[in-house]
């Protein structure tokens, strides 16, 4: 199985899964991981991350938030998603292979992403701000 996780500055589940820096991709197998890799985030326009995602091998994602119009997308290609998930990358992970991982409500407001990642390095969400 191999999961991507949207992943800020510091080593931290982003609260904005599209408008991300970089993807944490791991690979796990028998509760085991196998492969950890950060990717720059490749892009976001409308439809692009589900497919380059997919294309990848990604089978789940882990993200603070996610809009329905990606939720929709990411349904069409059988890959299932985790949003809600706050904290650091590798606590996140161990959690995830143990089977702790719960998923939640998205922590992204709509559009209060617009211009984050490569544009904009503090989002406006208030919580995050703390980790810059």
């Amino acid at each position: 199985m191999k999961i991507a996780i949207s992943t800020d500055e510091g080593n931290f589940v982003s609260p904005h899964f599209g408008r991300c820096p970089y993807f944490t991709i791991i690979e796990i197998e028998d509760k085991k991981i196998l492969s950890k890799e950060i990717i720059k985030n490749p892009g976001h326009q409308t439809a692009f991350l589900p497919q380059f995602l997919s294309e990848i091998g990604v089978s789940c994602i882990l993200a603070g938030g996610m809009g329905r119009r990606a939720q929709g997308l990411f349904a069409e290609k059988d890959i299932e998603i985790m949003i809600g998930i706050t904290g650091e990358i590798d606590e996140v992970v161990s959690k995830f292979v143990s089977g702790k991982l719960e998923s939640g409500e998205s922590s992204c407001i709509p559009g209060s992403g617009r211009g984050y990642g490569v544009e904009k390095s503090i989002c406006d969400h208030e919580d995050h701000k703390e980790h810059h």
